[in-house]
């Protein structure tokens, strides 16, 4: 069954992976906007983001 939260848990996994594809390129640029420090962090922080919000999308629609 679909709820509100299943998409907008949907949403957040996309925009995280989104994020965490972004901050690879950057990495694997050689010289990243943000520099290394932060773009690491976002890469770090975002994958295991998608991760949980993929997983609770896909719990909360059953």
């Amino acid at each position: 069954m679909y709820t509100p939260l299943t998409g907008i848990c949907l949403l957040g996994a996309s925009i995280s992976a989104i994020a965490a594809v972004g901050s690879v390129f950057e990495l694997t640029s050689g010289t990243p906007e943000w520099g290394t420090a932060v773009t690491g962090s976002i890469l770090a922080a975002s994958i295991p983001l998608t991760v949980f919000l993929f997983l609770t999308a896909v719990k909360n629609s059953r």
